[in-house]
């Protein structure tokens, strides 16, 4: 699809109701279909300031070059849907291309990449109210947790009540969680070690005043041998995340196959690795990906 940025701008300045109108007409489906799998597409990170692929440090700021790369994907044969921010989705919507597909709203962005307050992940993004006003299918929220910061203490209590009002909703809410810490240069890093995604997940899963509508967002272990003792700490369900872009691809489908056979595994979602892989080849990334499922 080519993306006309004047058709969008003319429509964002005379008529900004359009945005509403395309999320109400837009038809929907079950967040499942009969497979029982999930296959999601993220594009989420530029509201975080994290615009990097690999050594491209702002690849993902040419909204044009991301809205091509994201409408490809989602025309691919087994792509269910897409994560995004409002901004994102606004722009999906107006395009007409988010029919018939799973549609997530981006909840807490807050957490800037490389920001004093990163895990101080305040709520900027979608409201379960916006969710349910545009007839979005769910929300994602990141958790990362440090010990040693205050500000994650903030981000937990604000997920357990978000979590509240989602469920209050009957809105399948997805929490990806982490235990986080500064590297001496301030950078934070996710442990992806058996027992701290073992942490995590029992962390993230007793959150709010129920887990009916809780699912989980879930790194691939260090050792992916882990993960099927990891996958034991919780019964809700959960997808994989992608993670950084990395030169072997073919090891990251590798992880994703192996954790994908668990009983509580659905299904991924997966942004930079399919919609910026190394050869630049988005269909053959997103087709190799739904192949796993």
């Amino acid at each position: 699809m080519n993306v006309d940025i004047p058709e969008l701008v003319r429509l964002r300045t005379q008529r900004p109701e359009a945005v509403a109108e395309a999320a109400a007409r837009r038809r929907r489906r079950p967040l499942l279909d009969d497979n029982g799998r999930l296959m999601i597409v993220a594009a989420d990170h530029p509201a975080r300031g994290a615009l990097g692929v690999g050594d491209r440090k702002l690849a993902m700021a040419n909204r044009v070059d991301l809205l091509e790369r994201l409408c490809l994907a989602l025309d691919r044969p087994g792509v269910d849907g897409v994560l995004a921010t409002a901004d994102i989705l606004d722009d999906l919507l107006l395009l007409g291309a988010l029919d018939d597909k799973v549609v997530m709203g981006s909840m807490n962005r807050g957490g800037l990449q490389g920001a004093s307050f990163e895990l101080d992940d305040r709520f900027t993004g979608h409201r379960a109210e916006d969710i349910e006003r545009l007839r979005f299918d769910a929300g994602k929220l990141l958790l990362r947790v440090d010990y040693d910061d205050p500000g994650s203490l903030t981000t937990l209590e604000s997920t357990a009540r978000a979590i509240d009002d989602m469920a209050a909703r009957r809105l399948p809410v997805f929490v990806e969680p982490f235990l986080s810490s500064r590297t001496p240069e301030g950078r934070v890093r996710n442990d992806l070690s058996a027992e701290a995604v073992t942490k995590s997940i029992a962390i993230a899963s007793g959150l709010g005043g129920t887990s009916a509508y809780t699912w989980l967002k879930l790194p691939v272990t260090e050792n992916p041998d882990d993960m099927a003792e990891v996958m034991r700490t919780s019964t809700l369900p959960a997808v994989l995340l992608g993670g950084e872009v990395g030169e072997d691809q073919d090891g990251a489908y590798e992880k994703w196959r192996g954790a994908l056979q668990l009983p509580t595994v659905r299904g991924l979602v997966v942004g930079r690795s399919l919609l910026y892989p190394a050869d630049g080849d988005v269909a053959a990334a997103v087709d190799t990906a739904v192949g796993l499922l």
